[in-house]
């Protein structure tokens, strides 16, 4: 049997934080209830048959061990915590840069060209790349015939007619055949600059257009390259 460990988010770590002080609380009023019973009953006993100090001695033994679990539980959240804090600051050191993304969605800001990495499982017999619209309809597309591995494509921004295409999210599409007419798995990755982040449910996202981007999917990033300024007259 495998045991999927689920990755922490903000609001898992914050949750987990509450739980683990929740228990620390009722354990503490569990060990106060405990010792005025012992007391009570140590105060009552026959001094002729005095009770056995065993069953005591194990009832402390057990809220001993309860009590590292928990303390233990506590040095986790903090370091969960402290690796969440590390984590968006990272993110925010990506605001700003160009990153390369594992996504199939793309923004193009209506005027620079957008790089397009596309990895192929095999060598394809039969193949296109399309680029469709928020519509869904394809605005370009390309054959792909003989290409495997890694590839790359600059798309300008421009559809099939060379028309340039207005700013928005577009949808990288790869089909493709191999030798035996069997389809083709592909990953895409593209490019895109980040403008900001956020979290939805606890988890890291970067902004890049209209579209968020989880903080696992990024592959890289670098700083912008600059426009060169028309000189004055």
């Amino acid at each position: 049997m495998t045991t999927v460990i689920s990755t922490p988010t903000i609001s898992g770590a914050t949750t987990d934080a509450v739980k683990t002080s929740t228990q620390q609380v009722t354990l503490a009023n569990d060990f106060n209830d405990f010792l005025r019973l012992l007391t009570t009953q140590l105060q009552n006993q026959d001094p002729l048959s005095p009770m056995d100090s065993n069953e005591f001695t194990n009832q402390l033994v057990q809220f001993s061990q309860v009590e590292q679990q928990i303390n233990s539980n506590q040095k986790l959240d903090n370091l969960v915590a402290l690796n969440l804090s590390s984590a968006v600051s990272m993110a925010i050191g990506y605001v700003g840069l160009d990153a390369n993304y594992v996504s199939n969605d793309l923004n193009f800001d209506g005027t620079k060209p957008v790089k397009i990495t596309y990895s192929l499982e095999d060598t394809v017999s039969f193949g296109k790349l399309r680029i469709l619209d928020e519509d869904g309809d394809n605005v370009y597309e390309k054959d792909i015939y003989g290409q495997s591995g890694k590839n790359e494509l600059t798309w300008d921004g421009k559809d099939n007619e060379g028309n340039v295409m207005a700013a928005g999210t577009y949808t990288v599409q790869v089909d493709a055949l191999d030798g035996n007419d069997k389809a083709l798995k592909s990953t895409v990755v593209v490019q895109g600059r980040v403008r900001g982040l956020e979290t939805q449910d606890g988890t890291i996202y970067l902004l890049v257009g209209e579209r968020a981007v989880p903080l696992a999917n990024i592959l890289n990033a670098s700083v912008p390259e600059e426009t060169p300024s028309t000189p004055s007259t």
